[in-house]
């Protein structure tokens, strides 16, 4: 069983130009995706999928893999597909570009989702969620089944005091993965903006574990604050930084 994971990667954001190249403590953002990815014991290996040389020069610098993709992919979710296709593995996880606070123990509960379960092909994380009105932070319900039934941008469960947020560390079988892909884009997926809807709306069933975990997106300039002043007190971070020291 080979697990590898995909880390895709643009220039291209919308809320925050050049996201992937913004300095968390004098490191670029996804320098920092990557060290922590690299530290988890499950990956066979690990590529980060973009369309930019000057991502592709920081992965470099990281010692990892480079995979280039189109320009024209829509979601981080359609790049990766494109760049496995080249690939040999069994099991792809997603690591979002932007989750600079990502614990490497969460890639394995991800992807093990799915290892312990053969009746789950696509997994995520969630979080808990207490900030109100965030439009940048995606919520989600999640069943008792443990499997998320909905995504929104909006507050969800209506004037719920404790939601759910997702945490973008998502495993695919490779085949789930490529049929996701192939599948158009859906009515709610584009008004939310939030590519997962794709898959609810298809009838595709996401597991999900809750995990402890303070890890933040980073979509805004806010959150780019916020999380550099939270890097400075990250363990993990002390444990990568001197690699970066000129």
């Amino acid at each position: 069983m080979k697990i590898i994971g995909l880390i895709p990667s643009r220039l291209a954001s919308t809320r925050l130009p050049n996201k992937p190249l913004k300095l968390i403590c004098d490191i670029p953002l996804i320098a920092h995706v990557i060290k922590r990815s690299q530290m988890s014991p499950l990956l066979d290996d690990l590529y980060v999928a973009t369309d930019s040389q000057e991502i592709a020069g920081i992965a470099e610098q990281c010692n990892c893999k480079v995979i280039f993709t189109k320009n024209h992919h829509l979601t981080g979710s359609d790049r990766i597909g494109e760049a496995v296709q080249s690939l040999e593995c069994d099991i792809i996880v997603n690591i979002q570009g932007d989750e600079a606070l990502l614990h490497p123990e969460h890639i394995a509960d991800s992807a093990n989702l799915i290892l312990k379960n053969n009746t789950i092909e696509v997994a995520m994380l969630a979080t808990p969620f207490y900030k109100k009105d965030s439009i940048s932070d995606v919520k989600v319900i999640i069943n008792s089944n443990l499997e998320i039934i909905c995504f929104s941008r909006a507050d969800i469960p209506f004037q719920a005091n404790n939601m759910h947020k997702a945490y973008h560390v998502v495993s695919f079988t490779k085949k789930m993965l490529s049929n996701f892909c192939a599948l158009s884009q859906t009515p709610i997926e584009i008004t939310e903006s939030i590519e997962y809807m794709r898959l609810i709306e298809s009838g595709i069933k996401i597991g999900t574990k809750i995990v402890d975990s303070k890890a933040i997106s980073v979509d805004t300039e806010e959150d780019l604050i916020l999380v550099s002043n939270m890097m400075e007190q990250d363990d993990l971070y002390h444990s990568y930084k001197d690699d970066f020291s000129h």
